[in-house]
């Protein structure tokens, strides 16, 4: 019995940490600080219930005692996400006001709810091999086994968690899963016929739906949801028809499909001109990393059929979406499912334009910002070509764009902007000279509505950003800068 409770409070344990990161994704990010912070929070519980385990185990050393331990963390890590949900809320609000306190506040409750059972989940390691041990001379083997038993556990908790239970029934559901395995061993090694209620509920609790994530719309209805395997995704419709794809916190519109228009009056539009800026004219082929429900390959599908568009997406959840809910088509659009640099890096094609468009909110990936992955883009661009990368920022912060400003410049001669909103500008790099002129002349070809856009972007068109450091593989701190950005808005200071 001891062998089995080890068994399941380390595949648990693992399984919570994985669950608890994934809880927090969607209203945290999924950075290396959130998994620092995560991972930390384990650990400080985990030695905090090693030193309670101990002493409980001296006190009264039996399995009854054991198994009460076990059944309340698993009461205490069933009701984890629940508990959760009022923190999880008030940080969207807390990000959509850039309140520093609230999100940061709302973070810590999360971590602190998290600790209780991991605690708990602790303090059955030493218990368990308090009971094992029969003789002082067997110390080596009793403990060994254990712990070897329960890494064993842990190992399985983790793929369980990564690879089947979240991808299948969802971060609430697993905390549940492991929850119900910890209530079913602790009331087996009670033997007690009256505690079977407690695992029942728990199971019970699998049968109740998660809430939704995102802020209130304003005469608005979700008309799709789903938690696919990176993130939580839904497709929010408004009175007029126009739909919103929003991603885990709800906070930036990833896509934008207006009925009767292929043009969204957003930055996605941009991206139908501003290549016309370089010397090769219209492009014949294109790729878009980080396609989501696929707005601008869409628009380029309708404004230019001729021209081949690989859309690249990690999520063929969101591509599923756009082909159900934003029209997504094109006579020559072709869709590919998969991370963009190593897909870039497979690639032997070579195209006129290269957009970039990748972000887990408020991040760009990181390895998607540095002087090699610009070489690579570089190298899969035609003489002439273009590189437009969307740097979505904190209002008027103007540091992530310098920072992507200089790194493209490491290895693109010809940097220029478009600075579309206050949180949004576009960075274009090439190795040919860049005009607005040249945009408006080659717009002249195109339907009206196009030489509009192309005028209202060519007087916005300016020199890149300067300052900023040239970021590596190596060396990238994306999110601490992103981190930084939003405490000083926070704060009061620009």
């Amino acid at each position: 019995m001891l062998r089995v409770i080890a068994f399941v409070v380390g595949s648990a344990s693992l399984g919570a940490e994985i669950a608890a990161a994934r809880l927090l994704a969607p209203y945290f990010g999924a950075s290396t600080i959130i998994w620092a912070n995560t991972i930390a929070t384990v650990l400080v519980a985990l030695a905090a219930g090693y030193a309670l385990g101990g002493r409980l185990a001296d006190r009264r050393a039996d399995l009854r005692g054991l198994c009460t331990i076990v059944l309340l963390a698993a009461i205490l890590l069933a009701l984890v996400p629940f508990a959760a949900d009022p923190f999880l809320s008030l940080s969207v609000k807390a990000l959509g006001a850039l309140s520093v306190g609230g999100f940061l506040g709302s973070l810590a409750a999360v971590l602190a709810l998290v600790a209780v059972p991991v605690l708990l989940l602790g303090a059955v390691a030493p218990y368990a091999n308090r009971l094992a041990l029969a003789r002082v001379t067997e110390a080596g083997t009793v403990t060994g086994g254990l712990y070897a038993i329960s890494t064993v556990g842990s190992l399985v908790g983790t793929f369980m968690a990564a690879l089947l239970l979240i991808p299948i029934v969802g971060t609430h559901r697993t905390f549940g899963v492991f929850a119900a395995a910890l209530a079913v061993v602790a009331v087996a090694g009670m033997r007690s016929w009256k505690l079977l209620a407690v695992p029942l509920l728990v199971v019970g609790l699998l049968f109740v739906p998660a809430p939704g994530v995102g802020t209130d719309i304003a005469g608005a209805k979700v008309i799709y949801e789903t938690e696919t395997p990176y993130q939580y995704a839904r497709v929010v419709q408004l009175r007029a028809g126009v739909r919103w794809l929003q991603l885990n916190e709800g906070i930036a519109i990833h896509s934008l499909y207006r009925p009767g228009s292929y043009l969204t009056g957003g930055y996605w539009d941009d991206f139908l001109v501003l290549p016309l800026a370089g010397d090769r004219g219209v492009p014949r082929r294109i790729a878009i990393l980080g396609d989501a429900a696929g707005t601008i390959a869409r628009a380029y599908g309708h404004y230019f059929p001729r021209a081949r568009v690989d859309a690249v997406e990690i999520d063929g959840e969101l591509t599923a979406i756009g082909r159900r809910y934003f029209d997504l088509r094109g006579r020559n659009l072709h869709l590919y499912t998969a991370d963009a640099r190593p897909w870039l890096e497979q690639s032997t094609a070579h195209y006129d334009a290269i957009f970039l468009d990748a972000y887990r909110q408020p991040y760009i990936p990181f390895y998607l910002v540095t002087r090699e992955f610009f070489a690579l883009v570089r190298a899969r661009l035609r003489p002439g070509g273009v590189v437009i990368i969307n740097v979505g920022h904190i209002p008027d912060s103007r540091a992530l764009e310098q920072v992507v400003t200089a790194t493209l410049h490491a290895v693109f001669p010809v940097v220029m902007r478009d600075r579309v909103s206050a949180d949004n500008s576009l960075v274009i790099g090439s190795a040919a000279p860049l005009t607005s002129r040249r945009m408006i002349q080659a717009a002249r070809a195109l339907p009206v509505s196009l030489r509009h856009l192309a005028d209202k972007v060519a007087a916005r068109m300016g020199p890149g950003l300067r300052g900023g450091t040239v970021y590596t593989d190596d060396l990238a701190p994306v999110e601490w800068l992103t981190d930084l950005s939003i405490l000083q808005y926070a704060s009061g200071k620009r």
